[in-house]
């Protein structure tokens, strides 16, 4: 894409072109632009036609149906926010009182678009000529020009006075290599100025990796990482009156919110997508009891993880961990939970690879699911030596007990929230330990 060719597909004939091309796409590609050929479209304007398609129609699990009108690249689309995440920071946004926001470093206007919808004025501003254009042609696409508009220049010269409230998302890859950048002082713009942008806007949100270093959190900022059914998708900072407490974990999934601990000063709501937001708060300093393994295995949310909350999920659910370095917590009971995926421990065991695979035998396993936290060996390779042949499915949590490799034999909590039927067990200390 250039922007001579992103200005022939916004012509009548090039939105010709990508009618075609939505018809043919996602099948093969070489009959696909040989359709296109057939109809009279210029070989250029179809092989653009076709690569939007193809675009669009990934998009849809980001933008939703809105993406079938907007314009993309392949590097600005796998870069953008998902549009759950994006909605709920413009619904936090608009809920603060925010009713202008400067959006440094728009990209292709994934976040711009949602604080828009939310009746938010926004003002982009990207440095690239290319997704300055492409974010103005999706602010048109979405029926949001008159609330979203774009200026192509440097984002540390857009006077932030003019507005209310400032987000930013600094470039974190190499402009031409697409590689990742891991040092913050080396962001696009530089971390000094991202962190200095809350000195002049105090209601301002950074977008950041999710492995950020903690400790370079700004005093004073709320930290935050979100999820989306359970994949970590990203970390924003907080800042000045918009920072409401240390740590934050959002867990975004879809359905209604569940009746869940751990939302205490943070309430469960519904989106109005049909996503539920759930939400963890604390210090993100306290320290979870250590103890031994119980009979209910629960697996933080990498959120929760990440903004360092599983002591506060520990105290809610009653749990404890086995080791102090792992995340695992364990408990006597289930408890519904949106935080972490809870299993039932049929078997403890010091890791031996014999006496593994003898037990799943007897127990004529033949699928497993392979966690592990505080092990270093590889569940593919795992599974491959095992060399199962049963009917049965389970689960294997790799991990350490004070100190020691141990494996876990488990089974889902498939009751409704984990209080109701379940799979029979014999918990070990009712059989002694194998």
């Amino acid at each position: 894409m250039d922007l001579e060719q992103l200005a022939a597909l916004r012509t009548p004939e090039g939105s010709d072109a990508l009618a075609a091309a939505a018809r043919v796409a996602g099948g093969d590609p070489l009959a696909a632009a040989a359709a296109l050929r057939s109809a009279g479209i210029p070989a250029g304007l179809a092989a653009a036609a076709l690569t939007q398609a193809e675009l669009r129609r990934r998009a849809a699990g980001k933008f939703g149906p809105a993406a079938s009108g907007m314009f993309f690249t392949r590097p600005g689309l796998e870069q953008a926010t998902r549009g759950v995440v994006a909605r709920r920071r413009a619904h936090r946004l608009r809920k603060a009182g925010v009713t202008s926001l400067a959006d440094l470093g728009c990209g292709l206007g994934a976040d711009a678009l949602a604080a828009a919808q939310a009746g938010i004025r926004v003002y982009g501003v990207e440095a690239d000529p290319l997704t300055a254009a492409l974010a103005e042609a999706n602010a048109q696409a979405t029926g949001l020009a008159e609330l979203f508009t774009v200026e192509c220049g440097d984002a540390t010269a857009f006077d932030v006075t003019r507005v209310e409230a400032v987000f930013c998302d600094p470039a974190r890859r190499r402009a031409g290599t697409g590689r990742r950048i891991f040092d913050p002082n080396s962001y696009s713009p530089p971390w000094d100025f991202v962190t200095g942008l809350a000195q002049r806007v105090p209601r301002t949100v950074v977008k950041v990796a999710p492995g950020l270093d903690h400790a370079l959190i700004p005093a004073g900022t709320e930290a935050e990482w979100v999820s989306v059914d359970g994949n970590l998708v990203e970390a924003a900072l907080w800042c000045g009156p918009l920072a409401e407490t240390p740590r934050r974990a959002t867990v975004l999934k879809e359905g209604p919110p569940v009746n869940a601990s751990g939302s205490k000063g943070a309430p469960s709501y519904h989106l109005v997508d049909g996503t539920s937001v759930h939400q963890l708060v604390g210090s993100g300093r306290q320290e979870a009891p250590v103890g031994p393994v119980r009979r209910y295995l629960y697996d933080p949310d990498p959120a929760v993880v990440r903004a360092h909350l599983v002591a506060e999920l520990a105290a809610d659910l009653d749990a404890s961990l086995a080791d102090p370095s792992i995340a695992y917590l364990y408990a006597d009971a289930p408890t519904s939970t949106p935080y972490a995926r809870c299993l039932e421990v049929t078997d403890v065991l010091p890791f031996s690879l014999k006496r593994l695979r003898a037990l799943l035998r007897a127990r004529r396993v033949g699928r497993v699911e392979i966690l592990k936290r505080g092990s270093a060996l590889e569940p593919e390779r795992l599974r491959h030596d095992l060399r199962l042949t049963g009917d049965q499915p389970a689960s294997l949590v790799l991990t350490r007990v004070a100190a020691a490799p141990t494996v876990l034999v488990c089974q889902p909590v498939t009751s409704k929230g984990h209080g109701g039927s379940r799979q029979e067990s014999v918990w070990p200390s009712d059989r002694g330990r194998s």
